[in-house]
């Protein structure tokens, strides 16, 4: 890629320290990593909040209903608001938040309103580059599944919180299982 940008000489360093994610968030989105990169090292954040990141595990009958009450609760609060989750499950969570009355942008509609909410509903496929202060992830593991690079895409929805990040689930994510020390024989 320098080559193309007229720099043949150039020198790649990896940048390994980050201020955006809160230490919390990226310790949790990294354990993804050697997964994806093995050769990458973790990134830490000069960042730390003691309620950055909160996991909750729901039924799959009531994922829907407990996405609800966390866009309340995230609502309830200050700043913008990012609901991420695999691109076929938009349209049940867009009628959901409608049902409920929660005033939403839908990015990638092509009826979608100019005027931004406060909350916006993100297909995964259109999270990168994005940022909100608060983000929820909905089924981690529905999007490490949905396409070849769905955990790539998991690493960066998960990674777009400013402030915290709240993962709502009923399929467990094996890859983002804190990794058991290995014991001696």
């Amino acid at each position: 890629m320098l080559t193309h940008l007229g720099r043949p000489d150039g020198q790649v360093e990896e940048l390994t320290r980050g201020y955006r994610v809160p230490a919390q968030v990226i310790d949790y989105a990294a354990r993804l990593l050697p997964h994806i990169t093995p050769e990458l090292r973790r990134p830490a954040s000069f960042r730390h909040s003691a309620d950055a990141l909160r996991l909750t595990r729901t039924t799959p009958e009531e994922t829907i209903a407990a996405t609800v009450t966390a866009c309340a609760t995230a609502l309830a609060g200050e700043g913008s608001v990012g609901l991420t989750a695999v691109d076929g499950d938009i349209p049940e969570l867009h009628r959901a938040l409608s049902g409920s009355g929660f005033r939403h942008t839908v990015l990638g509609s092509n009826g979608a309103s100019l005027q931004a909410e406060r909350l916006t509903l993100t297909p995964v496929s259109l999270a990168k580059g994005l940022e909100f202060d608060i983000v929820l992830v909905v089924e981690p593991a529905r999007i490490a599944r949905a396409e070849h690079r769905g955990l790539q895409r998991l690493y960066v929805a998960l990674t777009r919180a400013v402030s915290n990040l709240h993962v709502i689930h009923a399929h467990p994510l094996p890859e983002l299982r804190e990794r058991e020390p290995a014991t001696a024989p």
